[in-house]
């Protein structure tokens, strides 16, 4: 099963997040309190589990948060999702993936805290088509894997 496996939350960009029991996601906002929430393409990150367990592997000691990731999930492979992807998580939270990966014309703070950054091979963006409470154990849906102008 896919579900979600951290929520974070930080007052500031490019910085690591804590891990919080529960958040909210606000329709076309991101998550409620998160520096990086804006009306913008970018209002949700995710990251999966499987991505920092390989920079685990690689030595480094990193947990959920640590790559500045709003949500950590578990069991789907982000990646090779397309743009225009609708998540379901939950019952009610509905999320559209809008970029996959990001460009990094600069290292960033996370990649000096940690030695190494995966968000911008292996993380995803998201807008908010429905918000809703969202906390760790939160089933993952894929319910669409139509890119937008297909639809």
């Amino acid at each position: 099963m896919s579900q979600v496996v951290a929520v974070c939350i930080g007052e500031q960009t490019q910085k690591r997040k804590k891990q919080v029991q529960e958040g909210r996601l606000v329709y076309n906002w991101g998550l409620d309190g998160d520096a990086h929430a804006s009306k913008g393409h970018r209002q949700v990150s995710l990251l999966a589990q499987e991505s920092i367990d390989k920079m685990r592997e690689e030595g480094l000691e990193v947990k959920a948060g640590d790559f500045a990731e709003n949500l950590t999930t578990e069991g789907i492979n982000l990646v090779e999702l397309p743009v225009g992807t609708v998540l379901k998580i939950g019952e009610n939270i509905r999320l559209e993936v809008t970029q996959i990966g990001k460009e990094c014309h600069d290292r960033c703070a996370i990649f000096y805290q940690v030695g190494d950054c995966v968000m911008p091979r292996e993380g995803i963006f998201a807008r908010v088509l429905a918000g809703g409470e969202v906390k760790p154990g939160d089933s993952v849906e894929i319910l669409d894997r139509e890119g937008p102008e297909e639809r």
